[in-house]
C-alpha cells in the first residue's frame, strides 16, 4: 500500500471509531425520547401554536429585515432579542425547562425565531435537518455535538408545531448529555 492509501484507511478508521464513541448509550437513547415526548407536548400547546400562527401571519417589520450577519452582532441585551423571551412563547418554554434542558428554540414555518430561552447562534434554521425535518411532519435527532451558544455537550431534538394536523414551525429542544447520566 502506498503512504496516500495508508493516510486514507487511517481517517477513514478514525472517522468510524468517533461516530461509535458518539452512539449514545441505550439507557441515555431512552431518556432523550422521553424528553422527545414531553417536546411535543410542549409544540401542542396554545401558546407556541398561537405564537406561530402569529408569525406565519404577520411578520414585524424588523423580523423580515434581519440576517444572519445582523443577527450575529445583536448583544443579547438588544432589545429585539429580549423580546424573544420576554414574549408569552419565550415565557412558557422558561417555565417548563428542567435541568435536561441546555437549549430551546421555536421557529416559524419560515425557519426564522418566534421564541427562544436565550438567544441562538443562527437567525434562520431552515435548510436544516433540525427545521426541515419538523416542517414535513417528524421528528429529529442531531448527533452528540458541543453547542456553540451554551458550550455544552447535548443532543438537539426537534419536532413540529401543528395546527389542524399540519406543520407551522419547529420547536428545537437541546438536551444535556451529562445531565441524563
Amino acid at each position: 500500500m502506498t503512504i496516500h492509501r495508508l493516510f486514507i484507511l487511517a481517517m477513514s478508521l478514525l472517522a468510524v471509531a468517533r461516530v461509535q464513541a458518539e452512539a449514545l448509550e441505550p439507557a441515555i437513547q431512552a431518556k432523550i425520547e422521553e424528553q422527545l415526548k414531553v417536546t411535543q407536548s410542549w409544540a401542542s400547546d396554545p401558546v407556541i401554536v398561537k405564537a406561530v400562527k402569529d408569525h406565519n401571519t404577520a411578520l414585524p417589520a424588523d423580523q423580515a429585515a434581519m440576517t444572519q450577519d445582523k443577527w450575529k452582532g445583536l448583544s443579547v441585551l438588544d432589545p429585539l432579542v429580549r423580546g424573544f423571551t420576554k414574549n408569552e412563547a419565550g415565557q412558557f418554554l422558561k417555565s417548563k425547562k428542567s435541568e435536561f434542558v441546555t437549549e430551546a428554540f421555536v421557529s416559524g414555518a419560515d425557519g426564522l425565531k418566534v421564541a427562544f430561552l436565550a438567544k441562538p447562534t443562527n437567525w434562520s434554521h431552515k435548510g436544516k435537518s433540525k427545521h426541515d425535518e419538523p416542517m414535513s411532519g417528524k421528528t429529529w435527532q442531531g448527533a452528540v455535538e458541543v453547542d456553540e451558544s451554551t458550550g455544552l455537550q447535548q443532543v438537539q431534538i426537534a419536532v413540529p408545531i401543528l395546527d389542524e394536523g399540519k406543520p407551522i414551525g419547529s420547536l428545537v429542544i437541546g438536551i444535556s448529555v451529562s445531565k441524563l447520566k
